[in-house]
């Protein structure tokens, strides 16, 4: 991906009105960092490909470590950091542990950053 050079402005004004709405609807610093932790763990490509096939379905250990060719333990170890990040949530059935996403933000979220990526950029 080529980078483009960041525009900067040709004077230094402060719109102090625009500063006064933003600054009243900014959020406290402490949803900001749980936002900004919640894309670290989006920015895996293994978790995130966990996240598309929960996406679709429910999955167990074994399936998912068969679709994505990785090792059950390897699977496991990212399952677990998706657990503790409440991504996914996990049900057991007689001997089997069915992993889902933990609720339909995780999906929506998913979703719309695939509608990000799949646009075709402005000119």
């Amino acid at each position: 991906m080529e980078r483009e050079p960041v525009e900067m402005c040709e004077v230094s004004v402060i719109h102090e009105d625009a500063l006064a709405r933003v600054k009243a609807k900014m959020p406290d610093e402490a949803p900001i960092y749980e936002v900004s932790e919640l894309f670290k763990v989006f920015g895996d490509s293994t978790r995130a490909r966990i996240i598309c096939a929960l996406n679709i379905e429910e999955m167990c250990v074994c399936d998912l470590a068969a679709l994505l060719s990785m090792t059950q333990s390897a699977i496991s170890h990212q399952l677990r950091l998706l657990k503790v990040s409440r991504i996914v949530k996990s049900r057991k059935q007689g001997r089997v542990v069915y992993y889902s996403l933990d609720d339909a933000h995780i999906g929506q979220i998913f979703a719309m950053a695939f509608d990000h990526i799949m646009e075709e950029p402005e000119e």
